[in-house]
């Protein structure tokens, strides 16, 4: 695609986009005066379709109408709810729909899935995370090592980019656990690096790991709805996820588990149980012991917040229509126009994500001279972008909802700011 760094040329790309039409399915932020935002801020919280409205309010209608009898007479009857979020989740993380469930919120899942597969045995007690990882998962990982008595400096093993570099090569990945790997029980690993938007290739982890005999997690959060997966075939033994960002489902929304379909049918069972994981047929008898439901539902704890499903089931309903594999090729194209863009426009500006389209999500993330104070004159022009700690400004044009126009309109912000003497 040859790009210029005009505004004539990002309205010749959005007129000839086949998804065009897709962000009029989402409200879009507006300043006071009614002017829309420069709304690049979808690794953070994805916008509201606005067919979440429509379901949230029909689940509100049928409890006022229906009390209790919801849970079974509800136009989406509540008990099976975590089925109308299955096909769904199952197409965007390339796996079978008993091997995903809507449950919890990201770190509660993280929790349980580490309950379930950090085992430590005898030397191999140590977890492999990368360097900078997402406090959350660094909380919960080493919770989990202090909770087995073991000293987390010492059994935590963090994977930091070689020097000069922003980003960690698979490369490093396998040949620490070439050296280490008889030591580690379990790798931690993100689908895309939340600072740097960097993209890894999931299954050469999981293949890396496995030839060590390690057990192997993905953090998707600014995976899913981002980049094109498939956990079934890549090997991974569990994945969890967010649903706020690139799903679209709204701020604390439910998360998500995947668990291999090697790992459903253990026995005896090595994972947590609580009633809404007891299968359907006899939950409601209240016996004391436990049947688990069959694939991954079977590793439910709770019922589900269905006010909090409702928005999902509507995102998810336009991924289906729109189509991960034309949405990924979008989003290479506006990455790669912004991409363009900053060089002629704002040469200056260093780009830490990495330059090859396959290793990155639809997120670039910049180096830039001047810190807080570029995004807060950002923010003053109308852009909603964000900033990580401690020179690190993201920007992500989501392709259901962005245009090529939003990301020259950003380009032309930034480099406004950027020349503005103090």
């Amino acid at each position: 695609m040859s790009f210029e760094a005009t505004l004539d040329c990002a309205r010749s790309l959005d007129a000839a986009d086949v998804l065009a039409s897709f962000r009029e399915r989402f409200e879009l932020p507006h300043d006071a005066h009614g002017k829309p935002l420069i709304y690049l801020c979808g690794h953070s919280l994805g916008l509201m379709p606005r067919a979440a409205r429509t379901l949230v309010t029909q689940e509100l209608d049928d409890w006022g109408a229906l009390g209790v009898l919801g849970h079974e007479s509800a136009r989406r009857p509540w008990i099976p709810y975590h089925e109308n979020l299955a096909a769904g989740l199952a197409e965007l993380t390339g796996a079978a729909p008993r091997e995903v469930i809507a449950m919890n919120s990201l770190t509660v899942n993280l929790h349980l899935m580490l309950a379930a597969f950090y085992r430590p045995r005898g030397k191999r007690r140590k977890i492999l995370i990368e360097a900078g990882a997402f406090p959350s998962d660094r909380h919960a990982v080493a919770s989990h090592l202090e909770w087995h008595g073991f000293d987390a400096h010492s059994t935590l093993i963090e994977l930091a980019p070689a020097a000069m570099e922003d980003v960690v090569s698979e490369e490093e990945i396998e040949g620490t656990l070439q050296q280490i790997g008889s030591e580690i029980a379990l790798v931690l690993w993100p689908g895309v690096q939340y600072r740097t938007g960097q993209a890894f290739d999931l299954e050469r982890i999981a293949r890396a790991a496995h030839r060590k005999r390690c057990l192997v997690g993905f953090d998707l959060a600014h995976s899913i709805g981002n980049t094109e997966l498939a956990l079934a075939h890549c090997g991974a033994d569990f994945a969890v996820w967010c649903s706020y960002k690139f799903l679209n489902a709204g701020p604390g929304a439910i998360g998500g588990c995947f668990i291999h379909e090697r790992h459903l049918s253990t026995t005896p069972r090595a994972h947590l149980a609580g009633w809404w994981g007891h299968e359907a047929a006899t939950r409601f008898l209240m016996r004391p012991e436990f049947h688990a439901a069959a694939g991954a539902p079977g590793w439910q704890i709770s019922n589900p917040s269905i006010l909090s499903a409702a928005p999902l089931v509507a995102s998810l309903e336009v991924f289906l229509e729109a189509r991960l594999a034309r949405l990924r090729t979008k989003s290479l194209a506006l990455t790669g126009f912004l991409e363009f863009l900053l060089e002629r426009l704002a040469p200056d500006v260093r780009i830490i994500t990495p330059r090859e389209p396959r290793e990155r999500g639809c997120q670039l993330s910049l180096r830039v001279a001047g810190g807080r104070r570029v995004l807060e004159r950002l923010g003053a022009a109308g852009v909603v972008c964000d900033w990580r700690e401690p020179d690190t400004l993201r920007v992500a044009p989501v392709p259901l909802y962005n245009r090529f126009e939003d990301v020259w309109r950003f380009s032309e912000q930034l480099t406004q700011v950027l020349g503005r003497a103090d």
